[in-house]
């Protein structure tokens, strides 16, 4: 398969990973706030089928695909954009742990956390995000 092709992919897994990520977080939100069972219950279950069909499978591609192209371009490992860009990622890929995390937890206390807390977190992926954008579009620092 070619690099543009990978690349291609990439940028779908990508918006799908971010897609999932965004929604999850906001589902948090709602979640918190919730009093009522069955809507928790209902919003454990959408919560569940976001991270395994969606939210999961897009992060392993968006891997897969990004490490496709350093594979097949290792030259771009030296440019310090890339450093920057990477390190956003890991980034990404710890809030998706808290995420997975955090969603098992609402399970079994719905209210460990404030709505006003995920509204905070829910921006974390957005700021990620943004930066990961600027680092590849822009690329500041380029030797």
């Amino acid at each position: 398969m070619g690099y543009l092709w990978i690349k291609s992919l990439h940028i779908i897994a990508v918006i799908s990973w971010m897609a999932g990520m965004l929604y999850l977080f906001r589902l948090f939100v709602n979640h918190a706030a919730e009093t009522e069972a069955i809507v928790m219950e209902r919003l454990q279950g959408m919560e569940r089928r976001l991270l395994r069909a969606i939210t999961n499978p897009a992060m392993i591609v968006t891997l897969l695909t990004g490490s496709a192209m350093l594979w097949i371009q290792p030259e771009l490992l030296r440019q310090p954009f890339m450093h920057g860009k990477l390190t956003l990622v890991f980034g990404m890929l710890v809030m998706h742990g808290l995420g997975a995390r955090w969603r098992k937890r609402l399970i079994t206390e719905p209210h460990f956390a404030s709505h006003k807390f995920f509204r905070v977190m829910n921006e974390i992926p957005t700021v990620l995000m943004i930066g990961i954008v600027i680092f590849i579009v822009v690329r500041p620092f380029l030797r």
